[in-house]
């Protein structure tokens, strides 16, 4: 997230706190401080605060805890977790990439709730078998009941929770497409934040004794990254409809190894488009490389007539080079990966078809709206 501050590592995994994270903490500490002052006055002033301090980070060490145990299910199917960070509404584990399998992807999204479980049912035993001062034992009754909430609320069948990423999963395995599954719970999503705005605003007019302007702020997080979700995975089930030669600029620029400068200054570069840089093929239609506009300039122009294009053509790094019959998902991912705005399609054979462009697959999926 945006403006977030790395603490450091844990088990390898880059931990971030966004500023908001400051902002529930002191709110944590205040409400838990304030509440053990007035029931345990012999207390004193300062030691109702620090207990609530204490309060607060274990909810949050709580909260880690729920992230990992979706970070550790990751790392067992070899998928990299960029980073874990705690924000406002909880926390969020960053994963490298999608699980290749719906029985995967469920597995690291009821891992966090288990973990949550786990810890709800582990400290009910604290509390029962441990006799522990009456300030001690609040706490960790508060800490007890707040991991049941936090696994409940996450099972909720609605992105981004992750009872919306189960829900994702079971309808993937029905429908055998991992899309439909996003936008089915991102629908699912948009609804429990209808619901949560509609709860939190009826609550703040005091219309309803239930809910709080937390309940609104929840409702609106899940509005909003339910319905990025849902985006999201539409443009990529789209973009599993295409494949990359669908992409490809109409008359890309191309031009022949044998063509003399002087041709290919006459047909392609004056009062033509602005193309910075031509791909070069032999007469079978073979890539050979490319060709820089700019280095022309280091031949005189006397002698550009019996200079052939492929005297000045340079090779092509592999990496930029994508399959025709390849998934247009797997184009985008690699541009995204790379950083790279154009890519060279050819074809099993060698043929080249042409350049594609970021700009082209938007062209291409926007046409694709209007059909």
């Amino acid at each position: 997230m945006n403006g977030s501050i790395r603490i450091g590592n844990l088990f390898g995994i880059p931990f971030y706190v966004h500023p908001s994270w400051f902002l529930i903490l002191a709110l944590i500490t205040w409400n838990d401080g304030e509440r053990l002052a007035a029931t345990f006055p012999e207390l004193g002033i300062v030691l109702p605060w620090l207990l609530g301090l204490v309060a607060a980070l274990l909810l949050f060490s709580s909260v880690l805890a729920h992230e990992l145990g979706h970070s550790f299910v990751a790392i067992s199917q070899g998928i990299e977790v960029k980073s874990i960070t705690l924000f406002l509404f909880g926390g969020l584990a960053s994963l490298e990439k999608e699980s290749k399998t719906p029985a995967e992807a469920f597995w690291i999204a009821i891992a966090g709730p288990a973990v949550s479980l786990a810890l709800f049912a582990l400290l009910t035993v604290i509390d029962i078998t441990l006799q522990l001062p009456a300030p001690l034992t609040a706490i960790l009754g508060l800490i007890t009941y707040l991991n049941l909430v936090l696994a409940l609320f996450n099972l909720i069948p609605g992105l981004p929770l992750d009872g919306g990423n189960i829900l994702k999963a079971l309808v993937w395995k029905i429908t055998g497409n991992p899309y439909k599954g996003v936008v089915f719970a991102s629908r699912f999503g948009q609804f429990f934040g209808w619901v949560g705005i509609a709860i939190g605003l009826l609550s703040v007019f005091e219309i309803i004794n239930f809910g709080s302007i937390w309940t609104l702020l929840i409702g609106w997080f899940l509005l909003q990254n339910a319905g990025r979700s849902a985006q999201s995975a539409t443009i990529q089930d789209q973009l599993t409809n295409f494949k990359a030669e669908d992409a490809v600029i109409l008359n890309s620029p191309i031009v022949s190894a044998d063509l003399s400068l002087r041709e290919f200054a006459n047909e392609y570069i004056i009062g033509k488009r602005e193309w910075n840089k031509f791909l070069v093929t032999d007469v079978a239609g073979q890539l050979l490389g490319a060709i820089a506009v700019d280095e022309m300039r280091n031949i005189p122009t006397s002698d550009w007539p019996t200079t052939p294009v492929k005297q000045l053509t340079q090779p092509v790094e592999a990496s930029t080079i994508v399959k025709s019959d390849q998934s247009l998902l797997e184009v985008v991912m690699l541009l995204e990966q790379e950083q790279l705005n154009q890519l060279l399609v050819v074809r099993e054979n060698g043929l080249l078809v042409g350049l594609l462009e970021k700009a082209s697959i938007r062209n291409l999926l926007e046409k694709g709206a209007k059909h």
